[in-house]
């Protein structure tokens, strides 16, 4: 038996499992290149030992130190370079971020990821990160996930559909592994197709994969958190002040939303050889990263610093400034770094980048409450815990899985009723805004879903549309001899009755008018209209009961004309071709975009 034909859960327990072994191995290869290219880039050539999160071997007694703090441009240049010499080269789909061409593939492009896309990505990814361009590896492990969850499908000779979904469980199953949060994965491979909506489909595999992914990788590199464990204890006092930072954060995605895509369309339309404009992203965020290296590469490192309040470590190299003055300015900073980095052309994710500028962010706002009620908020960690969800829930439009991620990412499952209220209030002040620009709202939106929710032609034609004609009719006070020779020469086997001022009456039937004596008025029946406004279903249906091959079009109780099945037939054929045209043109035009 074909994997195709077994029962839904067997199929997708089977097909769980093999993503979820590719997406471990994929995250741990991509982790070792990422690290690897670290140390080539940052460690050897500028002698900058960038902090590690406790989960990944870090310490909170990290002391900052820049061997060479001038060669910082040099190595995001050179790492930008590469990268778009890679990219442009040989699949130009790679540059950006990964996880928005993944889900630009589930909707519009039939599950399909070119093959070379995988291996493109990792290497460009791993390059422009390890330089010390800021992005996210979560970006390049879910298009490498689900760029081999498609070959997979597709070596198994699986249907469209069940290569789409995939693909996004390759997504979740990717970052579930790399971000050591298996439930959050699993969550986000179903959220993050949509701003508001669900792939109930996904879950299943998805908690197969992922959880079988996050057994691969931790196995090599850890169980423990990533951030480490927080352990405070919740003060329920606490919730209004969570209540303001969602707001906060609110405003802050969409500013991140704003200043990524504002770069992201500019590079697209300067017309500068696209080998060019990653060097030029580079250069910038080098640059940036002179006066804050806390900016560079992920950031995982600082953020746990930030977290538990070590705040000493963050210096400038260039700058004389307090560490408090680079905090307050870190959040901006991170956001322009990462426009750069990721929207010149550079490879990575805007994951890790959000959930640290969501960390700076949320440190910021408990600097303002320390001061002013001090003996509520001795601790940093919950504000700047629940201020990274609030803020990339927000941005990525996936409340509930970042929510969960970050819970996992941090072991801290007591902040989860603050979470709750910051994230629901950051997603609602953040409004339409995506850092997804490939999502659509809802399952009704996506063309993969189209024909599911579609309403039917018929009930979306007006009869205004139409063309009506006058003739045949009978008139009131007709004889009905005269009636019944205009039905037999039009073939009608009834005829609309109207009197001397077009008001329509009723219809006559041949039937009744057979014996050809008397007149019209002697024999109308009542019968149902249309009017201009009503739809061609209630004109199918108006057909139907009375079993006629017309309908009288009525308005203010003035005959119109007849609306024949040819002439509705016809409206309907063209707006079918029309309505397909156009569908096949948005998905050609969303897909070269």
């Amino acid at each position: 038996m074909h994997i195709s034909e077994l029962p839904y859960y067997v199929k997708w327990f089977i097909m769980g499992v093999v993503i979820g072994v590719v997406a471990g191995l994929s995250a741990l290869t991509f982790y070792l290149a990422l690290k690897f290219m670290e140390f080539i880039f940052m460690l050897k050539l500028v002698g900058y030992e960038i902090p590690e999160p406790l989960g990944e071997g870090g310490s909170l007694s990290y002391i900052f130190h820049v061997g060479h703090v001038w060669l910082i441009p040099l190595s995001t240049m050179l790492g930008g370079l590469l990268s778009g010499l890679i990219v442009y080269t040989w699949a130009p789909e790679a540059e950006g971020h990964g996880t928005d061409a993944a889900i630009n593939a589930f909707h519009r492009l039939q599950g399909r990821i070119r093959r070379r896309i995988p291996p493109i990505k990792l290497i460009a990814s791993a390059i422009t990160i390890g330089s010390g361009g800021s992005a996210g590896r979560e970006g390049p492990t879910a298009q490498l996930s689900a760029g081999i969850g498609s070959l997979i499908a597709d070596l198994l000779g699986l249907s469209t559909e069940d290569r789409r979904i995939a693909v996004a469980v390759g997504i979740g199953a990717g970052i579930g592994s790399i971000f050591k949060a298996p439930i959050g994965g699993a969550i986000l491979a179903a959220e993050i197709l949509y701003k508001r909506d669900f792939e109930s489909e996904v879950l299943f595999p998805a908690l197969v994969a992922s959880a079988v992914g996050y057994v691969i990788f931790s196995s090599v590199v850890g169980f423990t958190p990533i951030f480490g464990y927080y352990i405070g204890v919740f003060n329920p006092l606490r919730l209004p002040l969570y209540i303001m930072l969602g707001v906060i954060d609110g405003l802050m995605a969409v500013l991140y939303v704003k200043t990524f895509y504002t770069v992201h369309d500019s590079f697209k339309r300067w017309r500068v050889n696209n080998y060019v404009k990653p060097v030029i992203g580079g250069a910038v965020t080098g640059l940036i990263g002179l006066l804050a290296p806390e900016v560079l590469g992920t950031g995982y490192g600082w953020l746990n610093l930030v977290e538990f309040n070590r705040v000493n470590a963050f210096i400038s190299p260039i700058v004389a400034l307090p560490p408090l003055v680079i905090l307050v300015m870190l959040p901006f900073l991170k956001i322009v770094a990462t426009s750069f980095s990721i929207g010149s052309g550079g490879s990575g994710g805007v994951f890790a980048p959000g959930i640290v500028i969501g960390a700076f962010t949320g440190f910021n706002i408990w600097l303002i409450f320390h001061h002013l009620i001090p003996g509520l908020t001795p601790d940093p960690a919950p504000f700047v815990i629940i201020s990274m969800l609030a803020f990339f829930g927000a941005a990525a439009k996936a409340p509930l899985a970042v929510m969960f991620m970050v819970i996992e990412m941090t072991g801290s499952y007591q902040l989860l009723p603050g979470a709750m209220i910051a994230v629901a209030v950051a997603y609602l002040i953040s409004g339409d805004y995506t850092i997804y620009r490939a999502q659509v709202p809802t399952r009704r939106d996506s063309p993969v879903h189209a024909d599911e929710y579609r309403e039917p032609l018929l009930m979306e034609i007006r009869v205004s549309e139409c063309r009506l004609i006058k003739e045949p009719v009978a008139h009131i006070d007709e004889n009905t001899s005269v009636v019944l020779n205009r039905m037999l020469r039009y073939r009608y086997t009834a005829l609309p009755v109207i009197d001397t001022g077009g008001k329509f009456i009723g219809v006559v039937n041949l039937h009744d008018i057979s014996g050809g004596k008397g007149r019209v008025r002697d024999y109308v029946k009542a019968m149902r209209y249309v009017t201009p406004e009503s739809t061609l279903y209630d004109v199918m249906s108006l057909m139907s009961e009375a079993g006629t091959t017309w309908v009288p079009v009525v308005n203010d109780g003035v005959f119109l004309g007849l609306l024949t099945i040819e002439n509705m037939n016809k409206v309907y054929t063209d707006k079918l071709r029309a309505t397909r045209q156009l569908t096949q043109q948005l998905t050609r035009t969303e897909s070269s975009n």
